[in-house]
């Protein structure tokens, strides 16, 4: 019994052994994976980058995998004189901009009378804006077109911003009504004893608390409308209102495509974004952190 006794501290040490054994080749198998699919989602941006800076004659003679043989920038050039890059900037960042915040006030107010007003039907009213962010751009583009016509947007930024407000905003609503739906009630009968408004609670009780997820919805609708093509396509018909996307379609012809100009073209197009993701990346972090916290 005493030789029984003695072994089973041995036999609990080996299997704690084996099992962080097993835990670290589990760790080493997961990083593994997550090494490979971060490879494969920047394979594309690596062969964009080589070809954005290759002559025409050198794509065509060495392909697309091979290293550039000289620092070719006529592609880059071209680019940006042939599409008016400056000006497709402008109104790729001013359509987005004023998207991504309008989307988000018209998200908060739809989602404090549904989670918090409790109006009728509410489950109803949630199931509706969800089927609305369901549908495709191509059921909607006809009656969309023909209204902008109607209401003399044609051809106008703020048709596009409209559009994308609404659209944008169905899954904000849907979101965040979600999230009011849980919203403490105490906080909301304190403000109320306290004599405040709904106007006053919505500002300083309720916004404080989902600012963090409004500052999310932000920047994912400031990046979705920033790469939106089919809608600005057909609502944008002339050079001084297209976007960038725009810009990079109207470099390739039927039967013909300049692959280093449109590389090109697309890294030029990329830097922004990035730009933009690297400034609000705290942001997006501090938001999903606080509303997974709260």
């Amino acid at each position: 019994m005493a030789v029984a006794t003695d072994l089973r501290p041995a036999q609990v040490r080996a299997s704690a052994i084996d099992s962080r054994y097993r835990r670290g080749v589990g760790r080493w198998l997961v990083l593994a994976a997550a090494v490979l699919v971060g490879l494969a989602v920047l394979a594309p941006f690596g062969i964009m980058l080589l070809n954005a800076f290759k002559s025409p004659q050198d794509y065509a003679a060495n392909g697309p995998l091979s290293l550039p043989s000289g620092l070719y920038l006529d592609g880059v050039v071209a680019f940006w004189e042939r599409t008016d890059f400056p000006v497709k900037l402008w109104n790729s960042v001013f359509i987005s901009a004023v998207v991504a915040v309008l989307g988000a006030l018209l998200s908060l107010l739809n989602a404090y009378a549904i989670g918090i007003g409790r109006v009728k039907g509410r489950l109803w009213i949630v199931a509706l804006f969800l089927l609305a962010n369901m549908l495709p751009q191509e059921a909607l583009i006809y009656p969309l077109f023909t209204m902008a016509q109607s209401v003399g947007l044609s051809n106008s930024q703020w048709s596009v911003i409209i559009i994308f407000t609404v659209i944008q905003s169905a899954f904000g609503t849907y979101l965040l009504s979600s999230v009011l739906g849980t919203f403490p009630p105490a906080l909301l009968e304190a403000a109320a004893l306290d004599g405040a408004s709904r106007w006053r609670i919505l500002w300083q009780v309720v916004f404080p608390i989902v600012r963090p997820t409004l500052s999310v919805l932000m920047i994912f609708f400031f990046i979705w409308t920033w790469n939106e093509f089919f809608i600005p396509l057909v609502m944008l018909t002339s050079n001084d209102t297209q976007t960038i996307p725009i810009a990079l379609a109207s470099l390739q012809g039927d039967r013909m495509m300049d692959a280093p100009t449109i590389n090109a073209g697309s890294l030029v197009s990329l830097v922004p974004a990035v730009i933009f993701f690297l400034i609000f990346q705290r942001t997006l972090t501090r938001g999903v952190t606080a509303g997974a916290v709260k």
